[in-house]
């Protein structure tokens, strides 16, 4: 069972059905994005995380998978996009570049985009059941995983088709249909569009030792984002080292993502991408023959590490 980490859960622009918005929910949602369009948007994430049944690991007590998040956003004329695309690829869109692909026929230009991001991070239960684990991921990590994962993919397309009918076209980069993995010759398997990249241009968080993006909320997270034509202010961001909030690089102390991971894929060089996805195929076989599962779920070097919940710096 081969499983391709980005694509495994990809869900369909049409297979996820989202309530239009009524006249009324309109004209309220205009007037509010145009008086405080980032608090709005906020509110909006924040709102539809606490609510939505879809938040869910799938199990009888319907326990969540996801805490509140953290909502950051950056600008589309911000440099750091044009930076990636120079160190990943041709490949890697800027944001410009995905919304006139997406809106051929409205294009905007780089400064009348805004980038929304967001950090989903696990309960305390989920990460609590992985920490304790050594060897096999524990079975609400995979749950969150797997459903936790289907329900950012409904959050991604909630927001565009939220900020769309409000006047404000929008796009989630990792359901646009172009959307794919290659080849970069520096960093090996790389996205058109990185969901961690974004979520640091906002101001969110820096990347780790094992490459994971250490937020406000640790590292236990997931991370989603939006381009829209949109003129929102962007979050601070506060930092100027992609690796500032990390014990290893800031300190040289720490290195326990390296323990943790049972197939050595993390180590004091840092984070093998081909090693990692033997693990992650691993933990699919798992999950399909010891728990009934389709899909992956390791998470071991963002659990049971000083920045599991934290900034740890």
């Amino acid at each position: 069972m081969k499983i391709d980490r980005r694509g495994f859960l990809k869900v369909s622009a049409q297979g996820i059905a989202v309530g239009a918005l009524c006249l009324p929910e309109l004209v309220s949602a205009e007037k509010s994005l145009s008086a405080d369009p980032s608090a709005w948007i906020t509110s909006l994430i924040k709102e539809y995380t606490a609510n939505s049944p879809s938040n869910s690991l799938h199990t009888e007590t319907k326990e969540k998978a996801w805490d509140e998040p953290l909502v950051g956003f950056s600008r589309g004329d911000d440099p750091i996009f044009q930076d990636y695309k120079e160190h990943v690829g041709p490949f890697h869109w800027t944001p410009v570049e995905i919304f006139r692909l997406a809106f051929p026929e409205a294009p905007a230009s780089p400064e009348e985009l805004g980038v929304i991001a967001w950090i989903l991070p696990h309960t305390e239960a989920i990460k609590a059941d992985l920490r304790k684990q050594t060897r096999e991921p524990a079975e609400r990590w995979i749950r969150a995983r797997i459903y936790g994962e289907q329900f950012n993919e409904e959050m991604r397309k909630y927001v565009a088709e939220t900020l769309t009918q409000a006047g404000h076209p929008a796009v989630a980069p990792t359901l646009f249909p172009g959307f794919r993995t290659e080849q970069s010759e520096r960093y090996g398997m790389a996205s058109s569009w990185s969901e961690r990249h974004a979520a640091y241009a906002a101001g969110l968080g820096t990347f780790g030792l094992c490459d994971g993006l250490i937020t406000p909320k640790g590292k236990a997270i997931r991370c989603g984002s939006v381009v829209a034509k949109i003129g929102v202010p962007a979050s601070s961001r506060p930092y100027r080292d992609h690796h500032a909030y990390c014990l290893h690089y800031a300190r040289g102390v720490c290195g326990m993502c390296t323990e943790r991971c049972p197939a050595q894929a993390v180590t004091l060089s840092g984070h093998n991408k081909d090693a990692c996805m033997k693990q992650c195929n691993a933990t699919a076989q798992y999950a399909a023959k010891q728990l009934g599962l389709k899909g992956y779920g390791c998470g071991f070097c963002q659990t049971g590490v000083p920045c599991e919940s934290r900034i740890p710096v």
